[in-house]
């Protein structure tokens, strides 16, 4: 094979043209702003060799002056854009994520305020709209002539009676036949049935109640009273709660008793309700008769008055008999030096 023609020795070979780095481009008139296309610099040997050559730099044209004097210097300070080099106005900054600069927010200023309304941020003056003071007559209420009186205490609880449609157990009903005019009333409160006795009929009630095949109450589970001090002829209510274990059932046994009226105990009938009764006696002195051991049971022996009592006073048992209290803690305390002595 013929070997292609070699060149004419007569033109010689361009000179070769070392490959420019970004790294020898000259630093941007810019402070802080990487030109495009730079890479950074290090150190390591062949750094940015491999990279593209870069031409000349551009040379753009200054930035154009508003027409606005007052956007002149806002105009020279905003941001320019890395591409193109031109000034970026304030909603592309704010899209880019770049804080505007102290001018750009004070050329906003003027058109903000011109928007909002006068009044905002002055204080009112004079003239200004204020609220109408209310007169005076409104400011002061009238001061009421006379206090409203207190009301009554009540006389009695109000024992609401059996609803029509509701249906009397059947202890209750022998209990009426078996007492007759024993149950002076009926009462039907939340579903619990009451039944009040007088009080000369307490321990034949208690008796039907114990030992009836429709009631069996075996269980007086609590014995409690009620001040009514307005009541004069019947100051104290008694009330009974019982309970049959066997049954499942409950019902109240209601007595209506004066100040020194006596009661009948029903301890022989109940023993349950033996410390029962002398807390009554202790806290309100309902007078029990037949009772084993009716002694106090919270108060001491020697204390004067019953503490439960509507009536009791506040200062202290000692003004019941004696008008200065020092004087009764005196005489305890004399009383008890000479049972040590």
């Amino acid at each position: 094979m013929a070997e292609p023609p070699s060149p004419p020795d007569d033109k010689p070979a361009p000179p070769l043209t070392p490959a420019k780095a970004a790294a020898d481009k000259p630093a941007s008139d810019a402070p802080a702003e990487p030109l495009k296309g730079e890479v950074s610099r290090t150190d390591a040997p062949g750094a940015g060799a491999s990279a593209a050559p870069v031409g000349p730099p551009r040379q753009e044209p200054p930035a154009p002056k508003p027409d606005n004097p007052a956007a002149a210097q806002t105009a020279t300070t905003s941001e320019t854009s890395s591409a193109t080099g031109a000034p970026t106005s304030a909603a592309d900054a704010a899209a880019a994520g770049k804080p505007l600069g102290a001018e750009a927010a004070s050329a906003a200023t003027p058109a903000a305020k011109a928007a909002a309304p006068a009044t905002v941020g002055k204080p009112l003056g004079a003239g200004a709209a204020a609220k109408p003071a209310p007169p005076a007559a409104a400011k002061a209420a009238p001061a009421a002539a006379h206090a409203p009186a207190a009301p009554a205490p009540p006389s009695g609880p109000t024992d609401p009676p059996p609803p029509a449609g509701a249906a009397v157990p059947p202890f209750i009903a022998s209990l009426q036949r078996a007492l007759g005019d024993g149950v002076a009333q009926l009462s039907f409160y939340l579903g619990d049935w009451t039944a009040i006795v007088p009080a000369a009929r307490l321990l034949d009630a208690a008796q039907h109640l114990r030992t009836s095949p429709d009631a069996l109450f075996d269980f007086c589970s609590d014995v409690t009273a009620v001040d009514w001090p307005p009541r004069k002829e019947a100051r104290f209510d008694v009330v009974y709660c019982l309970y049959s274990t066997r049954l499942r059932q409950r019902v109240r046994v209601k007595v209506r008793v004066g100040e020194q009226q006596e009661l009948a105990s029903v301890t022989p009938v109940w023993p349950a309700a033996n410390w029962l009764e002398r807390e009554v006696w202790d806290m309100f002195g309902v007078n029990f008769t037949g009772h084993p051991d009716r002694r106090r049971i919270l108060m001491p022996e020697d204390w004067q008055g019953f503490p439960q009592r509507k009536d009791y006073p506040l200062e202290g048992p000692g003004e019941l008999l004696m008008e200065n209290p020092e004087d009764w803690l005196k005489l305890r305390q004399a009383r008890e030096e000479a049972d040590i002595e």
